[in-house]
């Protein structure tokens, strides 16, 4: 399986060039601050009290973005998405702009370079993530610019960042000697660690240079091929064993344990592996609307009934063929919370997203389609008593009763 474009992949077939040795930001001074404590972090009575940013329904974006020019997406994105903007990810920039090669740029003491098929862990510094460093420096700056044209700085709003999980990156990433970093699991746990805390220097950074809360995606599109042992090795006959469940959930809690903010565990695979994403410290899952099943409403409702919110993926990501209404869009979600038999008023803790990144689509339908996502977070937030679906008679099914 190949991670879509629309994700934030750009795979480039380049010559083989060894990647740096990442210099983490300097974070000294930086006040870490508690806003989610998971499930299974501190309940120290003296521990600061989690603040939620995730509730209420507003719309927010995926990461991925047509087009190559940060300034002008980061002002598009806050000017689209006032509750939740989000650092634009720019992967038509090339090899090291794309969703894997991002990560690069965030890993403590682990380098990538490149190879005819994506990337590989390397053992000394190069051009391939001292690019991808540069990337998001200016995605930063670009942001910081923004935030200030707006007047946002130190205004404690929130803002989402974005960075690919550490099973998708293992099934992405080589080891030197050509297999998957998923087949060695002392690799692995060296890896998650490094993601881990890279990515929580990355939320301290963003937060400290905007005077802004931080939202954590993890993104996670190949999750389900990582758990069923679809993915193959150097050769279509050299297979990757499955990776457990139990062992995917720690590995995906030691990186949504170590952020400073709330995760949102997001995957735009077809078959989302629901039973393994309600399981971890996450406090939102994220997934396409279109993908979900009777057989899959018993997972989301006790997802939600642990605490855990949803943002739905409701805008397609390229332009349909006919005319899409907010109140078509809401549909799904609103068929969804009435099969689950919660009420209305469950719509007003939803979030409203595209069904996946908007990369492979036009700049004029990406914008719309933040358009829309807001149009329908609105109408949850404002009357979702009085939104209304067709379907045919007898066709609602509620989950088992439990």
């Amino acid at each position: 399986m190949t991670i879509p474009p629309r994700c934030g992949a750009r795979f480039v077939v380049a010559d083989a060039d060894p990647a740096w040795t990442t210099d983490p930001s300097d974070t000294k001074g930086v006040e870490r601050v508690t806003l989610w404590r998971g499930s299974e972090q501190s309940d120290d009575p003296a521990a600061a009290e989690p603040v939620d940013l995730l509730a209420g329904a507003f719309a927010t974006g995926l990461g991925s973005w047509p087009g190559t020019d940060p300034l002008e997406a980061a002002t598009t994105i806050i000017g689209e998405l006032p509750e939740l903007p989000h650092l634009v990810e720019l992967p038509d920039r090339g090899i090291g702009a794309d969703m894997i090669g991002r990560a690069s740029a965030l890993l403590v003491d682990l380098r990538f370079d490149a190879t005819t098929r994506g990337y590989r862990l390397a053992d000394r510094p190069g051009a391939i993530s001292r690019k991808a460093r540069d990337f998001v420096r200016v995605d930063l700056d670009a942001i910081e610019e923004a935030w200030e044209t707006a007047g946002l700085v130190g205004s404690g709003r929130a803002i989402k960042i974005q960075s690919v999980g550490p099973l998708t990156l293992a099934a992405e990433v080589e080891l030197p000697g050509g297999h998957r970093i998923l087949t060695d699991r002392g690799a692995l746990r060296d890896l998650t660690d490094s993601l881990a805390e890279g990515l929580a220097l990355h939320a301290a950074e963003i937060g400290k240079r905007l005077g802004a809360k931080v939202v954590v995606q993890l993104d996670e599109p190949q999750l389900t091929t990582v758990l069923d042992g679809s993915l193959t090795g150097p050769s279509v006959l050299d297979t990757v064993r499955a990776l457990p469940g139990p062992e995917a959930i720690h590995f995906l809690d030691v990186v949504i344990n170590a952020q400073p903010g709330p995760v949102i565990l997001h995957t735009c695979a077809a078959r989302p592996a629901l039973p393994t994403l309600r399981r971890t410290a996450a406090a939102a899952l994220s997934f396409d609307a279109s993908t979900i099943t009777t057989a899959d409403f018993d997972e989301i409702g006790e997802a939600v009934d642990s605490g855990k919110k949803l943002a739905l993926g409701l805008v397609p990501t390229e332009p349909p063929t006919s005319p899409l209404t907010w109140r078509t869009a809401a549909e799904p979600a609103v068929r969804l919370v009435d099969d689950l038999g919660f009420s209305r008023a469950a719509l007003t803790r939803v979030l409203v997203t595209p069904t996946c990144g908007l990369a492979g689509a036009p700049l004029a339908w990406s914008r719309k389609a933040l358009a829309l996502a807001a149009d329908v977070a609105r109408a949850f937030a404002e009357d979702p008593e009085s939104l209304t679906v067709e379907r045919p008679e007898g066709s609602r099914r509620s989950r088992s009763s439990r």
